[in-house]
């Protein structure tokens, strides 16, 4: 006996053909659902990147501490995403990405109510694990649904709504910063969850896979131990409250519960009957090398992300909307691009495209290598530009290389590690990077600072001329004014310390993106292979 909204999902497909599997444009409203909650996630993490300066100063935290923002949310996002794919085989694809949708449209209405910096860490936890869901299954639902021959095309358009994310996020999130606040940036997702929510039940189906076997409890936990103790260690390492700096014993210990946890994980999964990731995937050479320049490229790009917005608004004096107008061209070209290099990775060798965008994106972060106090808009916005053509270029053919020959039972595990893999790296890419940013800061202000000796010529005319101006601008005593004149030379010190902080690690990137194009020649030619679909199991 059919359940009820089996039932009413039939009759539904009674008065609307197109909602019947069968029919030819059933898929395509599949794409178009998937991609409601995909635009979701990337909306979130866009928005949040242009929200981190006035987040900042509302709490009164630094970089190191509002990172966690970031990473928080990546850290969950990556410990639910190996579980992702065992959870929508044993209870469906569907159940699970209307759950990923409410759980995440239940935590940004919190995170929109968050009073203080550490509840919205948590709230945006709970984020994470409905993106963890949202992501993998949605990658799931579309690989299924499409034959191998059009997956390349389909997952085009599905990076479609990542770049309408990536442009109308920053800008979006811009204005309602300038005009409202910071909570407000959390409440678009509220309405765009809800009609998501109703889209999803009415027109996906559930797919299950019989005997999908018992959860692999052990290995979810010393995976969990491993990833969080990792994150842990690597983003606490120069905090302002870890006294200790790398040698401390809370670094120590977590590395210790990382390396016990990692070893364990690797144990558990050799041995158990149902592992919670099938290391079996990995002996499928493109599936192995896909997702190390995925990883690759999670660290060097996503990990570096979050520094542009700072840099615009904190040091050039850019608005959050100002800011977030600077990356609308980018996903607009996202868009373009992707699709095209699809339906190019469905016909002809999909490593052209791969390496193209990568060489691409390592060109851009090595531009962003160069920022000062006077770099020109044009200087900005081309290398965004151009990022937006790489990544167009790069998702979509690696993705299909990756997944080209996936037995159709191992779909949604598949889906889930490309997803994990590249959002894992994104999250030591923040940790590693935002200690990098730290440590470089702190080097490049004592050498500053041993530049500004008080006692010399130059420092005296410099503080002298700008004491007259605030003078003259302010009124005031010449000892206040002379104040005022040796607190802007300082300020101008540790702002340009800073920047020269910010092109260190966008260099770093660079070279790690640059590293990534070795392992993606060595992709095999893709041609089109793959598995032919299964029948759906209601």
């Amino acid at each position: 006996m059919p359940g009820p909204w089996t039932a009413a999902r039939l009759r539904l497909v009674e008065r609307t053909p197109a909602l019947d599997p069968r029919h030819p444009t059933y898929r395509w409203l599949v794409l178009a659902t998937v991609m409601i909650g995909t635009f979701m996630a990337v909306l979130d993490a866009t928005i949040v990147n242009v929200a981190l300066p006035k987040m900042m100063a509302a709490f009164g935290v630094s970089v190191d501490r509002v990172e966690w923002i970031l990473t928080a949310y990546l850290l969950v996002f990556g410990v639910i995403l190996p579980s992702s794919g065992w959870l929508a085989d044993r209870w469906g694809s569907k159940t699970m990405f209307l759950l990923g949708l409410f759980l995440f449209t239940v935590g940004s209405f919190l995170c929109s109510l968050a009073w203080s910096i550490d509840a919205l860490i948590a709230f945006r936890v709970l984020q994470g694990a409905g993106a963890g869901l949202l992501m993998p299954v949605g990658m799931a639902i579309i690989t299924r649904e499409f034959p191998p021959e059009k997956r390349g095309i389909a997952l085009g358009f599905w990076s479609v709504a990542a770049s309408a994310s990536v442009s109308l996020g920053p800008t979006v999130g811009g204005y309602l910063i300038d005009h409202y606040d910071w909570h407000t940036i959390f409440d678009v997702n509220v309405p765009v969850g809800m009609m998501g929510v109703i889209v999803s039940a009415v027109i996906l189906r559930d797919r299950r896979v019989p005997d999908v076997g018992r959860f692999d409890l052990l290995g979810f936990l010393s995976l969990t131990a491993f990833l969080t103790a990792l994150l842990l260690a690597l983003a606490s390492g120069n905090s302002a409250w870890n006294a200790g700096g790398w040698t401390s014993r809370f670094i120590t210990t977590c590395f210790i519960v990382a390396s016990v946890g990692v070893v364990v994980f690797l144990v558990v999964e050799a041995n158990v009957r149902h592992p919670l990731i099938q290391m079996s995937l990995f002996k499928n050479f493109d599936f192995a090398v896909s997702n190390l320049v995925l990883f690759i490229f999670g660290v060097g790009m996503f990990g570096s992300t979050f520094l542009l917005p700072i840099y615009l608004q904190n040091s050039l004096g850019y608005t959050p909307f100002q800011a977030g107008l600077v990356f609308l061209p980018m996903g607009l070209l996202l868009g373009i691009t992707a699709p095209f290099a699809g339906l190019f990775s469905d016909r002809y060798d999909a490593r052209v495209p791969i390496v193209l965008g990568l060489a691409l994106m390592a060109w851009t972060l090595y531009r962003f290598s160069t920022l000062s106090l006077y770099t020109e808009r044009h200087d900005i916005m081309l290398p965004l530009y151009v990022r937006g053509v790489a990544m167009g270029l790069l998702f979509s053919p690696l993705t299909t290389v990756a997944i080209s020959e996936i037995s159709y039972r191992q779909m949604a595990q598949a889906s889930g590690l490309v997803n994990v893999i590249r959002q894992i790296g994104g999250s030591f890419g923040v940790a590693i990077f935002g200690t990098i940013l730290t440590r470089r800061t702190i080097f490049h202000s004592a050498l500053y600072g041993q530049q500004l000796d008080p006692h010399s010529e130059a420092f005296r005319q410099t503080v002298a001329h700008l004491g007259y101006f605030a003078q003259q601008a302010t009124g005031g005593t010449a000892s206040s004014a002379a104040a005022k004149a040796q607190v802007l030379v300082v300020g101008f010190a540790e702002n340009q310390a800073f920047i020269q902080a910010v092109n260190d690690v966008f260099l770093v990137s660079a070279i790690i993106l640059a590293v990534a194009v070795a392992p993606a020649v060595l992709l095999r030619p893709h041609h089109r292979r793959g598995p032919a679909a299964a029948p759906a199991v209601e």
